[in-house]
């Protein structure tokens, strides 16, 4: 039975995660050294929630003064620059959600980060020298939480190894959800406002892909996990999304910040 996420009451009742690497901050503390504004940025810094696809399932997230960048892998390019990240996350250990290639060059220009991961990926790729993090898991910045939901990456076949997965519920105090799920269709969180959908995989058929998004019911989505469709590909996933569920949905192609309506 899918849980509701909505508030704190409800979704954010899980632990806090604390502690980490002597180098970064611990998760729940509330003055980062290099971004001291996070959570009490000025006004016109805090604005709604921001969002920002930069290829397949990277996505930066800003939002109350704090920069959150999930799954930095290898079908993407746009994130190997990135700094003044608070936060790197992880979903799972594949290569296309965590670069191998190039994540300790992304974690060394963000020493303060905090980087959390699917306990999988901490020990496939010590290169991005995270502590696991597993479904309950909270973490407190400031008025953003994020708390990680899921545990199990989508079955590709039966003859494969399972792994972990987990999904991330960013949230902007009592604002503005955003969901991203990693590569996980089964968990299905009420109360979410932004819907990142993995449109296209090995594990997955577009009738999946439309129950989830109408199961989990956000007002918005965008597509991601999209590296593999060609631009006919692209157009008829985002085609049928649009017209089979009640989600606005929108391109966020070409990495520029989207501002989440505030309706």
């Amino acid at each position: 039975m899918p849980q509701c996420h909505r508030c704190p009451s409800a979704g954010w009742a899980a632990r806090t995660v604390s502690g980490g690497r002597s180098r970064r901050p611990t998760a729940d503390s509330a003055d980062l050294d290099r971004n001291p504004g996070c959570g009490q940025a000025d006004d016109d810094t805090l604005g709604g929630m921001k969002i920002s696809h930069l290829g397949h399932s990277c996505v930066l997230v800003e939002a109350a003064g704090a920069r959150i960048l999930i799954d930095p892998g290898d079908g993407s390019q746009a994130w190997h620059d990135l700094t003044d990240l608070d936060v790197i996350l992880v979903t799972h250990r594949h290569p296309d959600h965590v670069d191998p290639a190039h994540i300790k060059d992304l974690v060394n220009a963000n020493s303060s980060a905090i980087c959390r991961a699917e306990a999988g990926a901490c020990t496939t790729v010590p290169e991005l020298d995270a502590d696991p993090i597993a479904p309950g898991d909270v973490l407190e910045l400031g008025d953003v939480r994020i708390e990680a939901v899921g545990g199990r990456h989508a079955t590709i076949h039966r003859d494969l190894e399972p792994i972990g997965n987990v999904g991330y519920l960013i949230g902007e105090g009592l604002g503005t959800i955003l969901y991203h799920p990693g590569d996980e269709l089964d968990e299905m969180p009420r109360g979410v406002d932004v819907l990142a959908v993995p449109i296209q995989a090995p594990w997955a058929a577009m009738k999946e892909t439309i129950d989830f998004t109408r199961g989990v019911g956000a007002r918005h989505a965008f597509m991601i996990h999209d590296a593999l469709l060609s631009e006919r590909g692209w157009n008829l996933m985002y085609g049928m999304h649009s017209q089979l569920t009640d989600t606005q949905f929108h391109d966020l192609r070409g990495g520029q910040p989207w501002e989440v309506p505030q309706d």
